[in-house]
C-alpha cells in the first residue's frame, strides 16, 4: 500500500482537532475586573462542555474539541494571572488607569490600560503591551509621548489620568 493513503487517514483525523490558541509570552497582568472575567469565562466553558457531554451528541465532536481547546487556553491564562493593584495615581499612568490624550490636532481620546485578555480597542480597553499601552504606561500628566504606530509615529500629550 502506498504511504500516501496512510497519511490521508492521519490528515483526516487531525483535521477535526482545532489549532491550539497561542499563549502570549508577556507577563499576564490583569486588573481585578480582568481576573473576574477570566474566572467567568472558565466557568462558562466548563458549563458548556458539561451540557454538551450530557447530551451525548456524537455528531458535535468538533464543537467539543473547540470548547476543550478554549478551556485549556483560558485555564492556563487564569493560572498565570498576576493581579495588579487598582490604579491609584492621578499623575502617572498605571495598568488600570483611564487616560485621556490629545494628538497634534487636539483630537482627544480616552482609553483604559488593561491586561491582554481584557483588551477590546472598540470600547477603549487597551492592552498594556500594545504600542499605545507601552507609550502611555509610566507617562505622567502633561507628558508628550511617542506612540509608535504601524501607520506612522504620532506624538500625543497626556491631558488626564483617572484611577480605576
Amino acid at each position: 500500500m502506498s504511504r500516501a493513503f496512510v497519511n490521508e487517514d492521519n490528515a483526516a483525523a487531525q483535521a477535526d482537532q482545532p489549532v491550539e490558541r497561542q499563549v502570549s509570552a508577556q507577563p499576564n497582568y490583569v486588573t481585578p475586573s480582568g481576573l473576574t472575567q477570566l474566572q467567568e469565562k472558565v466557568a462558562e466553558l466548563q458549563t458548556l462542555l458539561g451540557e454538551l457531554n450530557a447530551q451525548g451528541d456524537l455528531a458535535d465532536k468538533q464543537r467539543e474539541a473547540d470548547l476543550q481547546r478554549d478551556l485549556r487556553y483560558f485555564s492556563q491564562r487564569l493560572q498565570s494571572a498576576q493581579v495588579v493593584p487598582p490604579a491609584s495615581s492621578k499623575k502617572t499612568v498605571q495598568i488600570g488607569s483611564r487616560v485621556t490624550f490629545a494628538d497634534e490636532h487636539n483630537y482627544e481620546q480616552t482609553v483604559q490600560i488593561v491586561g491582554e485578555d481584557q483588551a477590546d480597542a472598540t470600547v477603549g480597553l487597551i492592552n498594556w503591551a500594545s504600542p499605545l499601552g507601552r507609550a502611555l504606561l509610566g507617562a505622567q500628566l502633561g507628558d508628550e509621548v511617542l506612540w509608535q504606530r504601524p501607520a506612522g509615529d504620532q506624538l500625543i500629550e497626556i491631558i488626564r489620568i483617572e484611577p480605576a
